[in-house]
């Protein structure tokens, strides 16, 4: 049959422009935040990357500054959300990433098959559960453990380590964590399973054949062949711990001020946007809702360094992982 050169050309063109559409949504979508965040970068400047006080002054007059109109007083920094959102985010990835490897090995490595659809289903199915849920039951459940029991007996035996002392004002950072951990283990306990069982048989039965126990090749078969796919799945993870809004925003704290301990309360990027924006619509000036925009471009600037980097550690990843898979 003769090829249809027509058909080939509408194929290619048609496929060039959904793989391209989303760099293009990326990039209308900066576009957007960028240009409605103007005013706020234009009257904070550098000082909204350098300062902890964010003071909106809706109570005051209107003044102009740099050819906007400004609340007298006001004040945006970003410094006390980001603050909280790397630390919170940070924990996350301390707590959710041994358990979802963990997770991973005993699905691939230990558990019989029988039980293992089960097991996964039940790991997967963590990752539907709303949000707003997990928020709830941090306020309910873990927030009071926390409390009462966890935070005091971390203090009693660490507080000589710095970050684990001084007074309990809420749980805040530590719910946070911990909540953002529990989110994120689904998604990186899924994908560690799947590229763990890519691993070749012929590998893990050589190495066996060679005398390694199962822990030994597990550690030094099938983990070094996986080490790829799991920073891609930790860092996965972390773009969900850093854009997470309701959960964080139920359990944090809701705090505005610098983070002094393991206690404190905290406020992140997201949270703080979600829970401003009902006052912020209240500011004749709008300055207050440009700020939160402003806030909006941080975060996806964050989320695009994310990546960048993870896909740097990936490409670095397997050229190694080809060179060192056995090492007996």
């Amino acid at each position: 049959m003769p090829k249809d050169p027509t058909s080939d050309r509408i194929y290619k063109y048609v496929t060039a422009l959904l793989s391209g559409s989303a760099l293009l949504f990326i990039f209308l979508i900066l576009v957007v935040l960028v240009q409605y965040s103007y005013p706020s970068l234009v009257i904070n400047g550098l000082r909204f990357f350098t300062t902890t006080i964010w003071n909106p002054a809706l109570g005051s007059n209107i003044v102009t500054k740099d050819g906007f109109q400004v609340m007298q007083g006001s004040s945006y920094g970003f410094l006390v959300y980001i603050e909280g959102t790397l630390i919170s985010s940070a924990l996350a990835i301390v707590f959710g990433v041994p358990v979802s490897i963990a997770v991973a090995i005993f699905l691939t490595q230990v558990a019989p098959k029988r039980i293992t659809p089960p097991i996964s289903f039940m790991v997967e199915l963590l990752a539907g559960i709303p949000s707003v849920v997990y928020g709830f039951w941090g306020i309910l459940v873990l927030g009071p453990l926390l409390l009462n029991y966890i935070e005091p007996f971390l203090r009693a035996r660490l507080g000589f380590i710095p970050g684990f002392g001084g007074p309990i004002y809420s749980y805040g950072l530590l719910g946070s964590g911990l909540i953002l951990a529990l989110m994120i283990v689904p998604i990186v306990a899924s994908i560690t399973r799947d590229v763990m069982t890519q691993t070749p048989p012929e590998l893990k039965d050589g190495a066996r054949a060679l005398g390694l126990t199962d822990w030994e090749v597990t550690r030094k078969v099938v983990l070094p062949f996986a080490k790829t796919g799991i920073v891609g799945a930790i860092i996965l993870g972390l773009g969900r711990a850093l854009g997470e809004t309701m959960a964080v925003a139920l359990v944090s704290g809701a705090a505005n001020i610098p983070i002094h301990s393991l206690y404190s309360p905290i406020n992140t990027l997201a949270a703080f946007m979600a829970l401003s924006l009902d006052s912020a619509f209240t500011d004749p000036t709008s300055q207050y809702v440009y700020a939160l925009v402003e806030l909006a471009v941080v975060l996806v600037v964050i989320t695009m360094l994310v990546n960048i980097v993870a896909r740097a550690i990936v490409k670095q990843g397997f050229i190694r992982s080809s060179e060192g898979v056995v090492k007996v």
